[in-house]
């Protein structure tokens, strides 16, 4: 259940997002909101064109120009499809959809996702781990991860993604 003050923080920051945008101001990225609830940019990948946020619910969606895929530091295969889908908090991302980690030989939905102090829990439902805040403060490109060439020369650009729209859904 959503409690007032995460419901109210929601309205607050989409408000600001929307004032924003009709002032003449810059809109913000989803890379910029997904920090406003205090994730680190990381846990999307470069590429994210245009993305909904509606404040009432926390409802969102976030889109790639296609599906997308990686691994990171070799260990973990990331599964990314073009529509990611969810709802979000302060400190938590529930009821997502369209994202997966590779388990052995098996693909799993990552259904949540929670900030614990500097640490990022992932949940697949029947099973959980816990990654530093640390591995996440630099997006992943699709195809290569971290190991991209041309990664150093997007983030010092501040390119994060092409298209940062916003709308309600």
């Amino acid at each position: 259940m959503v409690s007032n003050c995460e419901t109210t923080t929601a309205l607050i920051i989409c408000l600001f997002v929307l004032s924003a945008a009709g002032g003449g101001s810059a809109v913000l990225t989803a890379y910029d909101v997904i920090q406003s609830f205090d994730f680190p940019v990381g846990i999307l990948p470069i590429g994210v064109t245009h993305y909904d946020l509606d404040p009432s619910s926390g409802k969102f969606n976030a889109y790639l120009s296609g599906s997308c895929s990686f691994s990171l530091e070799g260990s973990y295969q990331l599964r990314y499809k073009s529509q990611i889908s969810g709802s979000i908090y302060k400190d938590k991302l529930t009821n997502l959809t369209g994202v997966s980690v590779k388990i052995l030989f098996l693909w799993l939905n990552i259904v949540e996702v929670r900030r614990k102090g500097d640490n990022l829990e992932f949940s697949v439902g029947i099973a959980s781990a816990e990654f530093g805040i640390d591995n996440f403060l630099i997006c992943p490109q699709c195809g290569c991860g971290l190991d991209c060439k041309t990664l150093g020369d997007d983030l010092e650009r501040g390119n994060h993604g092409s298209n940062p729209s916003i709308s309600s859904i």
